[in-house]
């Protein structure tokens, strides 16, 4: 197990220094800087301020220095200074990272939890209704985008039958006590981890119907009804557990997709996590802000592998013995 966690870090610190390499040249590449967003704001600007401007945020220099230096100051720890907020890259995005993780985390959650029973009611009886109504609603969840749900969850729950706020992640003023303040939290948190969990509860509900139907056709499951065990004891200790290893796989997996789909949602509830944050600097073209949000996104989805990979050593076996 350590020579394999080890192999693994050091074929994630590779991929991570891709990702920041690549990340880099493509903002770069794109028409504009932050001087350019600073002057189209401001009106114009004479060409002198302008110059002064781009030297002291480092962009008159060769685009290879520029990353050479941003390499450098990458290995202390130091993910630059954000030109709009003036602050520290870091300082900025752990500000507005626990909004984002409370949503992203939530609905993961609820989708996993959700998709897997629907997965295993439509798996114990396949061609029922109950079958046909789960694949409906995978369908449904696959083809419908985060954003237009959003939108209409928008439009019904909170417009044409107000029971739910529109946005924001507290009321105003929020409430004092801390219990309080928890419960409005999750009242204003309903809307959006409801439409961000239907767009991964689809992809559970169908790999654990497919997973729980190839293991209820399994010898041992049909030895243990032999033995007289209860359909539940079957059910749920036998069947289940060996099911469940690819919903693992599939979480750890789309955890990177869950923090995309959330900064969208974040967007259409006006949630102040990073969606916003990844939107305004976008619009500023404010680089060291772009490239640390990026970063944090590709090292949450290369440490979700790398756990999915040992909780999946964990839970089967075989995949141990197979290695010695």
């Amino acid at each position: 197990m350590p020579k394999y966690l080890l192999r693994r870090l050091v074929y994630g610190a590779v991929l991570m220094l891709c990702v920041i390499v690549l990340n880099f040249f493509l903002i770069h590449a794109a028409p504009g800087d932050a001087v350019d967003a600073i002057v189209a704001e401001s009106g114009g600007a004479d060409p002198a301020v302008v110059a002064q401007l781009r030297a002291s945020y480092g962009l008159d220099k060769p685009l290879y220095v520029q990353l050479y230096k941003y390499l450098g100051k990458m290995c202390t720890g130091d993910f630059g200074q954000s030109f709009h907020y003036h602050a520290s890259v870091l300082s900025v995005i752990m500000q507005r990272l626990p909004e984002t993780l409370m949503l992203t985390i939530s609905a993961l959650i609820l989708a996993v939890i959700i998709g897997t029973v629907l997965g295993v009611i439509a798996a114990l009886q396949p061609d029922g209704w109950r079958s046909h109504f789960v694949t409906l609603i995978s369908l449904v969840g696959y083809a419908t985008p985060v954003f237009w749900l959003g939108m209409m969850v928008l439009m019904v729950f909170a417009n044409q039958f107000p029971l739910f706020p529109a946005y924001g992640l507290t009321s105003v003023p929020p409430p004092e006590t801390a219990w309080a303040l928890a419960v409005d939290i999750a009242y204003h948190l309903v809307l959006p981890v409801f439409t961000l969990s239907i767009l991964f509860l689809a992809s559970y509900s169908r790999i654990a119907r497919a997973s729980m139907l190839d293991v209820l056709g399994s010898d041992y499951i049909r030895t243990a009804r032999a033995k007289g065990l209860l359909e539940s004891v079957v059910v749920l200790k036998h069947a289940l557990r060996n099911a469940a290893l690819p919903i693992v796989t599939l979480a750890g997996l789309q955890l990177g997709q869950a923090f995309s789909g959330a900064v969208l949602v974040e967007v259409v509830f006006s949630l102040p996590g990073i969606g916003p944050l990844l939107y305004d600097s976008i619009i500023g073209h404010d680089y060291p802000l772009m490239l640390g949000i990026l970063f944090g996104s590709a090292f949450t989805v290369v440490t979700a592998n790398i756990l999915t990979d040992l909780v999946y050593r964990i839970l089967d076996p075989r995949i141990r013995l197979h290695e010695q």
